[in-house]
């Protein structure tokens, strides 16, 4: 059994796409739109999937606090974080660090939505 992928609505579809693909650089891996108009749209890597749900329409009041956080692995936390900062501005929760207790160095940003997103690079 596996996790496939984890459902967040967004505001606005191509902010989410300019923060995740071309900021952040993983990938679109597929989209389409269903009966009732709202958006879908994949994005992960290698090892899962982010769907974001997009209403043209309104849809649901996005409340990106009942989501703790979404862990990204990156190959360097500091120049991941250093891109998105240039490309995207985002609001940062925690610069850089390293966590020698679990041999990571990680850092906290948002996306357009307010959902935090944890960079995780593995140090061992």
């Amino acid at each position: 059994m596996d996790v496939i992928h984890t459902a967040l609505w967004v505001s606005d579809i191509e902010q989410t796409r300019a923060f995740y693909v071309d900021a952040l650089g993983l990938e679109e891996n597929w989209s389409f739109t269903a009966d009732d108009g709202v958006e879908n749209v994949y994005i992960g890597g290698p090892c899962g999937e982010l769907q974001f749900k997009y209403d043209p329409d309104g849809g649901p009041t996005i409340d990106s606090g009942t989501v703790d956080h979404i862990a990204v692995g990156v190959e360097s936390t500091d120049e991941t974080f250093e891109r998105l900062l240039e490309q995207a501005d985002p609001p940062v929760h925690e610069e850089p660090t390293t966590m020698d207790a679990i041999d990571r160095r990680v850092a906290f940003v948002e996306d357009p939505d307010g959902y935090v997103v944890e960079l995780v690079e593995r140090l061992e």
